[in-house]
């Protein structure tokens, strides 16, 4: 490296106050996009191909550059035999600099193919205070005729390896048979084998992958897109490069001449030290960037009540004794879930179980102060439902066996219409605050060529088309009504999921043990909001039951509560307040995975809050192990002086940070099933 350029690159290297900027240098046809954490060069080359040139962290010193052997380009798409990648030539059409919301830039570059087939818009965002860069591409059709776009990659992104060693953390969805949201760390093999992500709605694992060297020097990334995808990262060793990629799979998307095709956008983040640190920066950019607002801060995640203990036999009177119950316990959402209709796709309430009708039920839950959500498996119906009976062709190809319904085809445009229409009516006919929103599959597979989709595009049509156009448009008609994602469980954790829904569902009423499991795994990649967890009526009421359910989004009751015993609603009352004097804090906080949850084991989750110098953690003795156990916690200031105590230990010690990152603090744990929660307050 030449002294100049190594000058230059130290005095980029401090953090720096200003806001983000997008340099362009028309001398060598540069963009530099800076937020003071990110530094970002792209070019366009005096051969016309454009290429990333380096993302560098400014904190950390850590540099990712473009490989001499494998060059890095943001445009790699397949337009019928067109191909656009790093060898295809490209004029500068256009560019321009925006502000965005929140506070950061954005960087639009238009560029033409050289051949006339093409032109494409590179949108290129950085937000203050975010060690993120978020990007979308969009493909414009400049031949006469319709082009099937049939590969697309969503992480362009190829860096020089350096002779390095990495380590890649992937986490797996959940299903009720075989999934639980355990995470899976591999070593790159350095003769090219790629480590996968199988992501989207019924895929195998979450939308999020991390990497990190033996220095840790780390990137992780993320795809907006909820229809299924296979990402990968290989490393070329001999060749020298790393190199990412994401497949939106089965894709064969008309476009017509003159029109737009704009791809799901992807970020890109950088991170230095573990894995940890890699979800608390993808999580703090969630909630800052994407993720839809939460409502009422102080009050979210909530403390809500299911109905499914019943599963599908309710009716007005129970649930309105149920719903007395919860308001006493200090219960704030009260949920109606499946069984309330006529049935699964006839959206009207059974008159049979409420004979006042719903909307009467919804104004008792108001009444006692709780929110009223509702059971809505918006994909699918009963095959003898008026719908089904009107129009049988709405069905999609593949049925997924959904309690006996049959599978709608979102993308095709009348059941997407009419979907629409039925999610307003059911929000303003009985006063719903809350969509539970459910189903097997939520993008749907479908090859009919009777629908308005192409029969080979059904999963990008079904997802972006079809889910996503059905669920904005009823949240944009009824803006203050809040969603909460459920496919069968933790089944589209997806970064595009978390910009329509509040929260998502992690395990779907399996229990204590699975429970922790998925809050374990969820919060790599996600913010602890978007872990869920439902406690079923086999759990029992216990402090082993309660404090399984303690760490993450919100809590969801399914106990039949007018089977509950005076001693055991006090209980219940007791643990719903400390939930809720600690959501505030688990939420915000940084989350350290300090030992994984096992049947034979002693499993530990902790937050902590850097804005108030605290910490929370769960500490959990499954079927068995030692009567207790020395908790390490992570991320404290080793010459801060702390309170540490218990919920049901009646200790408390004054120690300082470092002796209790070092040392530990003992954790007594005497039986089988026993728990407590460590608090570690700053003094």
């Amino acid at each position: 490296m030449k002294k100049a350029t190594f000058c230059l690159w130290m005095s980029l290297w401090a953090p720096v106050s200003f806001g983000a900027q997008s340099i362009f240098d028309p001398e060598q046809n540069t963009w530099t996009i800076n937020n003071g954490w990110v530094y970002a060069v792209f070019e366009l080359t005096p051969e016309g191909h454009f290429l990333a040139r380096e993302v560098d962290d400014l904190h950390s010193g850590d540099r990712w550059t473009a490989s001499p052997n494998q060059p890095s380009a943001l445009i790699r798409l397949q337009a019928g035999n067109e191909l656009f990648d790093a060898r295809r030539q490209y004029v500068l059409v256009n560019h321009g600099v925006q502000t965005t919301t929140p506070a950061g830039v954005r960087q639009s570059i238009v560029l033409q193919d050289l051949n006339g087939a093409a032109q494409f818009t590179l949108v290129l965002k950085v937000y203050d205070d975010q060690p993120v860069l978020r990007y979308g591409l969009t493909y414009r059709n400049l031949t006469g005729s319709i082009t099937d776009v049939s590969s697309i990659n969503l992480l362009p992104w190829t860096f020089d390896s350096a002779g390095k060693h990495f380590t890649a953390l992937r986490v797996n969805q959940w299903t009720a048979d075989s999934r639980n949201f355990e995470s899976y760390q591999a070593d790159l093999d350095y003769d090219g084998a790629a480590f996968e992500v199988l992501a989207g709605a019924h895929g195998q694992q979450c939308g999020w992958l991390a990497l990190r060297d033996d220095h840790t020097r780390g990137l992780f990334a993320g795809w907006e897109f909820d229809g299924r995808s296979k990402a990968t990262v290989r490393q070329a060793g001999s060749e020298g490069f790393l190199d990412f990629s994401a497949a939106v799979l089965d894709l064969h998307h008309p476009v017509e001449p003159a029109t737009d095709f704009a791809m799901p956008s992807a970020f890109l983040g950088l991170f230095h030290g573990d894995f940890d640190e890699a979800g608390y920066r993808t999580q703090r950019f969630v909630e800052a960037v994407l993720a839809k607002p939460a409502p009422e801060g102080k009050t979210f995640p909530y403390i809500s009540w299911d109905s499914w203990a019943y599963q599908e036999q309710i009716d007005e009177q129970t649930l309105r004794r149920n719903a007395d119950i919860a308001a006493s316990l200090g219960v704030e959402l009260f949920v109606v879930d499946l069984g309330w209709a006529r049935s699964i796709g006839d959206w009207y309430a059974d008159p049979g179980k409420f004979p006042n009708g719903l909307a009467a039920l919804s104004d008792y839950v108001h009444l006692l102060g709780m929110k009223f959500g509702l059971h809505f498996a918006l994909t699918e119906a009963d095959p003898k439902s008026p719908v089904f009976r009107a129009n049988p062709d709405w069905t999609s190809s593949e049925n997924d066996n959904y309690h006996g319904a049959v599978s709608l085809c979102l993308s095709h445009q009348p059941t997407r219409d009419w979907l629409i229409q039925q999610g307003i009516r059911i929000i303003d006919d009985y006063g719903v605050d809350w969509i539970l929103q459910d189903g097997e599959n939520m993008v749907k597979k479908c090859t009919k060529t009777t629908h308005t989709h192409d029969p080979a595009d059904s999963n990008y049509s079904n997802a972006v088309d079809g889910l996503n156009a059905v669920v904005s448009a009823i949240q944009a008609a009824r803006p203050n009504v809040y969603w909460e994602n459920c496919e069968d469980g933790g089944n589209m954790m997806t970064f595009n999921m978390v910009k329509r829904y509040v929260t998502s569902i992690t395990n779907d009423a399996s229990g204590s043990l699975q429970s922790r499991r998925a809050v374990f795994g969820a919060t790599y990649p996600f913010p602890p909001r978007f872990a869920e967890r439902y406690m079923p009526d086999t759990d029992g009421i216990s402090p082993y039951a309660t404090h399984s359910y303690r760490f993450g989004g919100p809590w969801v009751l399914m106990n039949r509560l007018t089977d509950v015993t005076p001693e055991q609603k006090g209980f219940l009352a007791q643990q719903v307040d400390r939930y809720k004097s600690e959501r505030g804090l688990i939420s915000s906080g940084k989350v350290y995975h300090i030992q994984a949850p096992a049947a034979n084991a002693t499993d530990v989750i902790q937050s902590y809050n850097p804005d108030t110098d605290s910490a929370i953690a769960v500490v959990t003795r499954a079927q068995s192990d030692g009567p207790e156990f020395i908790f390490h916690p992570k991320g404290l200031d080793p010459d801060q002086r702390y309170t540490v105590w218990f919920e049901i230990d009646p200790s408390v010690y004054s120690l300082p940070g470092a002796q209790l990152m070092d040392t530990g603090v003992r954790v007594d744990l005497p039986t089988p099933y026993s728990s407590d929660v460590v608090h570690i307050d700053h003094q």
